[in-house]
């Protein structure tokens, strides 16, 4: 057992962490790790110009790689140990009880018996056969299963290399759009359009980077737990028929039970995003595309003589946008007193809403929201682009925003953007959005005075501080030709919302 122990022990130093098998031809990079030359040279093709290490990420600048010679004379032991093991002397074939040969095995009990033990009341009753065919039909089992998980980890590598290439475009991606808003900072007049793209672009490198280190890692663990157990299997495959059989139905079932979970890539649809602003209509659509078209073109290898074309078509760009360019109409929202919940007060003049200490008693209305504190707006929207300010007063416990016409009234709510609902809410001091997952909102302070854009054309629901024009979120939804309605929620009762009416805005 200690050429099988040394054998153990070594198998991690000679397994190359892209194929997960014997170094063939190991070669050493500049960062100190160990590939199979094969493997190091093809990851180096598929990631030209900049090449990392698979392992630690490091950057690596040479294309030469020495070889390892001193590794490949290990690999070779470490072979010569396992087929030692393969030779050790087998186990005792002898029943310990009857002293007979133990040429049968039980299913049952999953054990060698003699033919006195077969004859016994211990296994008369159970399914007895020969070893050698118990162990041919198990053998069988897990080359099935062999042939499955070899397939999956193929599958496995080339979901990793799927992975790697797609994050290299998105960044590439996220360049040019980079590129595309210091364009758009040229130009004063679109401030608040480039602080929401910039915040966008953001967040959506964090997204990247933080969904291509997931699944990296998720690829990386799953490879390696296929790698050990496919290794494990061979090796149990290799061994005879009495020590195979011990513990046979244990290898099975880990076998049957491994599987591979496929994680959810990054797509283009991230990168598309961050284009759509609360402003973009069709009348952008024609001068933004011609940009699009140049900087795709020119933005990879563009060097200082393009530096004073960009100025001059960014300006000029922003110049028809501008042309075409309709801004926003206050849109001055009343609250709905046929949609408010009986447990909320409303002002005379429909600016302001608190919630009470009891219920009123209200006339029965399809319209109204039975089962939570909530109200509409009197007014709704099918087409344009809108805006509107509210004010929280007295604390948190409340959420505004959109919602669809046909929003639940009667039962119990779930401010998610799949209820037809889009909103941010400040639940205890912090401001949060009912998104997949639940976002908490990096902001300086909570902001009292809300601006709530809507575009319904261009699908974009957006939240800004009314008071120094900061973006606070942006949501990008389908209306699909339904009436969308300023929405808002109460569930303190220190806390009011007030909607300021065209003279304060």
């Amino acid at each position: 057992m200690a050429a099988e122990d040394l054998a153990l022990s070594s198998e991690y130093e000679v397994t190359c962490s892209i194929c997960l098998g014997d170094f063939k031809d190991p070669v050493t990079i500049d960062c100190g790790h160990n590939f199979c030359r094969a493997c190091i040279s093809q990851c180096w093709k598929e990631s030209q110009p900049t090449f990392s290490c698979p392992h630690c990420r490091e950057t690596i600048q040479q294309r030469d790689f020495p070889p390892n010679k001193q590794l490949g004379n290990m690999v070779s032991l470490v072979k010569q140990l396992r087929s030692q093991e393969v030779r050790e002397p087998e186990l005792d074939r002898v029943c310990k009880r009857h002293q007979e040969a133990l040429k049968l095995f039980c299913e049952e009990d999953q054990t060698l018996i003699c033919m006195v033990c077969r004859e016994s009341r211990a296994h008369r009753a159970h399914t007895v056969v020969p070893i050698e065919e118990a162990a041919q039909e198990y053998k069988e089992q897990i080359q099935t299963h062999l042939k499955r998980l070899r397939k999956e980890k193929e599958e496995l590598l080339g979901c990793q290399c799927h992975e790697e290439k797609t994050s290299r475009e998105l960044m590439m991606e996220l360049e040019r759009q980079l590129m595309v808003s210091e364009c758009t900072r040229l130009s004063q007049l679109l401030t608040q359009e480039k602080c929401l793209l910039l915040a966008r672009l953001g967040d959506l490198d964090k997204e990247i980077i933080r969904r291509k280190e997931e699944n990296a890692s998720r690829l990386r663990e799953e490879n390696a737990c296929l790698g050990a157990l496919i290794t494990e299997l061979e090796w149990k495959c290799q061994q005879p028929a009495p020590q195979f059989l011990q513990d046979v139905r244990s290898a099975v079932s880990r076998a049957e039970e491994a599987t591979f979970q496929r994680p959810a890539f990054a797509s283009f649809k991230m990168g598309k995003k961050v284009w759509r602003s609360p402003r973009e209509s069709h009348g952008w659509r024609a001068p933004r595309e011609l940009l699009d078209s140049f900087l795709l073109r020119a933005s990879p290898w563009m060097g200082p003589k393009y530096a004073a074309l960009v100025l001059f078509f960014a300006l000029a760009v922003c110049f028809f946008m501008l042309q075409g360019t309709h801004p926003a109409k206050f849109a001055n929202v009343s609250l709905d007193v046929d949609t408010a919940n009986h447990r909320l007060i409303l002002s005379a003049d429909g600016k302001q809403v608190r919630l009470g200490y009891n219920d009123k008693d209200l006339p029965s209305n399809p319209r109204r929201f039975d089962f939570e504190p909530c109200v509409l707006g009197s007014e709704g929207f099918n087409s344009g682009r809108h805006y509107w300010i509210m004010q929280s007063i007295g604390g948190a416990g409340w959420a505004a925003g959109v919602a669809r016409e046909s929003v639940n009234r009667k039962s119990q709510l779930n401010l998610h953007t799949r209820e037809g609902i889009w909103v941010v809410y400040e639940p205890v001091g912090d401001f949060r959005t009912h998104t997949s997952p639940e976002n908490a909102l990096p902001l300086n302070g909570s902001p009292k005075k809300i601006q709530v854009y809507l575009d319904y054309e261009g699908g974009q629901v957006a939240f800004y501080n009314a008071e120094n024009k900061a973006p606070i979120f942006n949501f990008t939804a389908s209306f699909s030709a339904e009436k969308i309605f300023p929405f808002f929620v109460l569930w303190d009762r220190r806390a009011e919302i007030k909607l300021h009416p065209p003279d304060m805005e």
